[in-house]
């Protein structure tokens, strides 16, 4: 039989309906999005809410992901990662994770403790080569033997009786509050401690561990624990409450406590490992989720407050190793923050249905919308708010209007005089620097902020609400500086 050859028209009518039918084929193939109780849950609604709660609340960008029976299904990010050059914010946007990295290092701590390198419950001192006061960071300890009861499980689990940080307390000293091991209190200094053990355990710079146990294995491909260059084709700002850019956190030193950058794709895709079970085995999964110990405190900060309640006794708030948990009518949820200085998030996964929420926002205003978010994006009623400290943004008070501040020029002579590290704690240095005619801070590798002179010894931050003030010797050089944050009047002596 002859075959015509088709015609110009012929074939342009195959192209086009053969796109028509891909298009169908990819739309019917976009997973349907329900509810945590089978309630269908419409794309379009889900941008509907999302842009009108970044409008009411002053949210910068916002990333959300949603699972379904550990498949993300669900992955846009809204807003911008920099609003001065409109530049959108993507879901391969890298963010500053903030506390979403203690989740991922307890994950990797279960894993060694899987593999039978570490133990929960062997007395950290124990795996350290000299007594853990002979550490310039813990020799306040010197004087509490109780820190050789000190555990992995302990400092995992928020039970430890450290502060949150030792700088925001009155003392600035790192001591133990309570019997190790008695109730919840949140603790960074826990983590950091963790991350000394691990990291004297098994030989490796943590970044190391982290890339090869977790980033890599998850297709983490954007995610690192300290600043890649990399990162500069596609990151986030961080903007403060009055949408004030803070910059991105090029931090360069491993932080197990908060330093992760990570993108939402990223973050997810580790979320999803971890629901399917890819990430630890069964045993060990259920141990870093099962309840360590039960939380009665009022709220989660200020960490060491001993105010308590019954609220949460129906959900049975707890805390596992390196989640919090608590449990509904749809089953075990287990739940991180994420909270720094321009950076918001929130991850929660239920494990029945294998449903979880993440949200990550570059705004210091996005903890406003958790609420609103998780009831709609999820239809989860029992969510711990008050405890959380997610305030409601149309709960908040009104921002208080920004100081006004009268900048004076200040001899690049007398600026240098200034310049040097300040130490606030053993692990927490302010570093002044100068360029021509202006001066800059940075708190350890943090972003630098620039600031602006009152007077030849007082200065304030043109991108937060801090305040410094210098004290000069006799001879007209500083030796202290005392920091003005949150009401707090912070001393920081000239470590040179």
């Amino acid at each position: 039989m002859w075959r015509l050859a088709p015609t110009a028209g012929a074939r342009r009518l195959v192209f086009l309906l053969t796109l028509l039918c891909l298009g169908s084929s990819l739309q019917a193939a976009e997973p349907p999005l329900t509810l945590l109780d089978g309630t269908p849950l419409g794309r379009k609604d889900v941008d509907a809410t999302v842009t009108r709660l970044m409008a009411l609340a002053d949210v910068t960008g916002v990333g959300v992901a949603l699972l379904d029976r550990g498949d993300v299904v669900y992955l846009k990010a809204y807003g911008f990662r920099d609003t001065a050059k409109r530049l959108p914010l993507t879901p391969d946007s890298v963010m500053t994770a903030a506390s979403l990295t203690k989740a991922a290092f307890a994950t990797v701590v279960m894993q060694l403790v899987q593999d039978g390198t570490l133990d929960l419950d062997k007395p950290v001192f124990q795996y350290l080569p000299k007594p853990l006061p002979e550490y310039p960071a813990y020799r306040d300890l010197a004087s509490d033997a109780r820190y050789k009861k000190l555990t992995l499980r302990m400092l995992l689990s928020h039970t430890s009786g450290f502060p949150n940080w030792r700088g925001l307390t009155d003392s600035q000293k790192l001591n133990i509050n309570f019997e190790p091991g008695s109730r919840y209190a949140y603790s960074g200094e826990g983590i950091v401690l963790a991350q000394l053990l691990v990291e004297t355990v098994t030989g490796k710079p943590l970044n190391t561990l982290m890339r090869e146990r977790l980033f890599f294995p998850d297709g983490m491909r954007r995610t690192s624990l300290v600043w890649e260059s990399r990162f500069e084709s596609d990151f986030a700002n961080g903007y403060d409450a009055w949408g004030r850019s803070l910059g991105p956190e090029r931090r360069h030193t491993a932080d197990a406590a908060g330093s992760m950058q990570t993108t939402l794709r990223d973050y997810a895709s580790f979320l999803r490992a971890l629901v399917q079970g890819r990430t630890l085995r069964p045993k060990t999964r259920e141990e870093m989720l099962s309840s360590q110990v039960q939380i009665l405190s009022g709220h989660q900060f200020p960490s060491l407050s001993t105010e308590t309640t019954t609220e949460n006794a129906a959900i049975k708030l707890s805390y596992g190793l390196g989640w919090g948990l608590y449990w509904t009518p749809f089953g075990r949820a287990f739940f991180k923050e994420g909270h720094d200085e321009g950076w918001r998030h929130y991850a929660v996964c239920f494990d029945g249905p294998g449903k979880c929420l993440l949200l990550m926002t570059n705004s210091s205003n996005g903890e406003g919308i958790f609420g609103e978010l998780v009831k709609t994006l999820l239809g989860n009623p029992d969510t711990p708010l008050v405890w959380e400290g997610f305030t409601p943004y149309q709960e908040l008070p009104p921002r208080p209007p920004l100081a006004e501040h009268t900048e004076v020029a200040v001899p690049p002579k007398l600026l240098q005089r200034l310049v040097g590290p300040y130490r606030i704690t053993a692990d927490i240095v302010l570093h002044f620097s100068r360029k021509g005619g202006r001066l800059f801070v940075q708190e350890n590798d943090e972003t630098a902020q620039e600031l602006g002179a009152e007077s030849a010894v007082r200065f304030f931050s043109k991108s937060s609400t801090d305040a410094y003030t210098f004290q000069l010797d006799a001879r007209g050089r500083a030796t202290a500086v005392v920091l003005h944050a949150d009401g707090r009047d912070i001393p920081a002596q000239r470590a040179e």
